[in-house]
């Protein structure tokens, strides 16, 4: 996997970078930054193998920048994005390892992919074949066939069934629950007879599909048996439930939720379990962040700040975290620059003014 870093000053485009790089099972972005400043603070600590760099950039163009991490990371590849050809030539006089036009897309991600684990030898090649088969519930719904591929269901009740199924991975489902859960206003007989089909155009495309699952029958109902590793609900399982005594698999924990669970599908039934998902993420967020803080370690810190913000962006105390960490590191002003930003986006999406403590203690910033 690649750690990348990716540096926009325009944020509705370096939110759209990090869906498309996020999606990507290559790349772990570590650390995202809106000038070039920022960002070289935060190299040494981080280590990118890849940087995406913007060209057009105030203080510090991505030009600059890049000069300035090649004397830093020898072995950091850069890679440049912009609207404009014209650049093209500069780019490789720092080296560049690529040149991607604006609006970037996923194509791009793909070729720039291809190439690297090209030169990364057998062993990525190898990597990639094992991902090309590819399920993943947390940030959206994303199931590729074995060829990489978006599978196409066949009804929205067979999209629907299986991400139940997998979000009670290994657990014997009654087969009434199923059908009262699909089709709750229907009489028991037609509702069976609906879950019976359905279970078979399923089971149909997992084969067909080369998914690495399988639907097993039961005295009472059906399971979902998973023949193959690499499935982020589970690993996300896995790693919470140690991950308060291991910060490894904290860290692990938190770089596989890329957002809420089955995020845009409006399933009444996974209020509950998408609620659930978000408190163990925000709770290993904290642990992690406040055990950066002790050590003063304030890039990583705000770097996962930025991250968890960018998916839950009215959480107060993640914001009064970051304002902590601006303060503690004698940055006062980003403190109340923060402060303003966050209260007028808090009025303007709750209609509220902020709770009165944070208040007070913002009043110390300036």
């Amino acid at each position: 996997m690649f750690k990348v870093i990716i540096v926009e000053d325009e944020k509705p485009i370096l939110e759209l970078m990090k869906v498309l790089i996020g999606r990507n099972g290559h790349f772990e972005i570590v650390g995202t930054f809106s000038n070039g400043v920022e960002a070289l603070k935060g190299l040494q600590e981080l280590e990118p193998d890849i940087a995406f760099l913007d060209v057009e950039m105030p203080k510090m163009n991505g030009l600059e920048l890049a000069q300035r991490l090649n004397e830093r990371l020898e072995h950091t590849r850069i890679v440049f994005t912009t609207a404009y050809k014209d650049y093209a030539v500069d780019a490789f006089k720092v080296y560049a390892f690529d040149y991607l036009l604006k609006p970037v897309t996923p194509a791009a991600i793909e070729r720039l992919t291809n190439r690297l684990i090209k030169l990364a030898g057998p062993a990525a090649a190898e990597e990639k074949k094992e991902r090309r088969t590819l399920v993943r519930c947390l940030g959206g719904f994303d199931v590729r066939s074995s060829d990489g591929m978006v599978v196409r269901w066949p009804t929205r009740k067979t999209e629907e069934l299986f991400a139940y199924l997998l979000c009670h991975l290994k657990q014997d489902i009654s087969k009434w629950q199923l059908a009262d859960m699909l089709w709750p206003e229907m009489p028991e007989d037609r509702g069976s007879h609906n879950l019976h089909n359905t279970i078979y155009r399923l089971k149909k495309l997992l084969k067909e599909q080369e998914i690495g699952m399988d639907i097993v029958k039961t005295n009472e109902g059906y399971l979902l048996d998973p023949l193959q590793e690499g499935l982020d609900l589970m690993e996300f399982q896995d790693a919470v439930r140690d991950g308060l005594q291991d910060l490894a698999l904290a860290d692990r924990a938190c770089s596989l939720y890329r957002g809420p669970l089955l995020e845009r599908k409006d399933y009444i039934w996974k209020s509950q379990l998408e609620e659930s998902y978000a408190k163990h993420y925000t709770v290993l967020m904290r642990s992690l962040i406040k055990q950066e803080m002790a050590v003063e370690a304030w890039t990583k810190a705000e770097q996962r700040l930025d991250v968890y913000l960018s998916l839950y962006p009215l959480n107060e105390e993640m914001h009064q975290l970051l304002m902590d960490i601006y303060v503690s590191s004698g940055r006062q002003e980003l403190a109340f620059k923060h402060y303003t930003s966050f209260e007028s986006l808090y009025r303007q999406e709750l209609g509220i003014e902020l709770p009165k403590a944070m208040r007070d203690r913002a009043s110390t910033y300036v």
